[in-house]
């Protein structure tokens, strides 16, 4: 897998690896999905390209705070309300560099 920048990211693209900082960490909220009531949050990571929204789930919003380094990888990229959103699947992985 090769390492991209966010600029390089456009609507379409997939099996995205990429590295950044979380310079945002939105407001928990709950949701109803088919799989029930969900918690989800939105992120901002960056780089020094740009910058791009993406959301974690469950257990996985508590591993990650701003100013952490990232790494995300399988991850595919759609448009949400006219902003590149960055979505991480089940089969994506989303890490949090020590």
């Amino acid at each position: 897998m090769i390492q991209i920048k966010i600029s390089e990211l456009s609507v379409g693209s997939s099996d995205v690896s990429i590295e950044g900082t979380i310079v945002e960490k939105g407001e928990v909220r709950e949701v109803n999905t088919r799989f029930g009531s969900k918690k989800v949050c939105d992120f901002s990571i960056e780089d020094d390209s740009g910058k791009i929204k993406f959301s974690l789930w469950e257990e996985s919003i508590e591993t990650a705070k701003e100013g952490d380094k990232v790494s995300v990888a399988g991850a595919y990229v759609t448009e949400w309300n006219g902003t590149l959103q960055l979505n991480i699947p089940r089969n994506g992985t989303f890490e949090v560099k020590k």
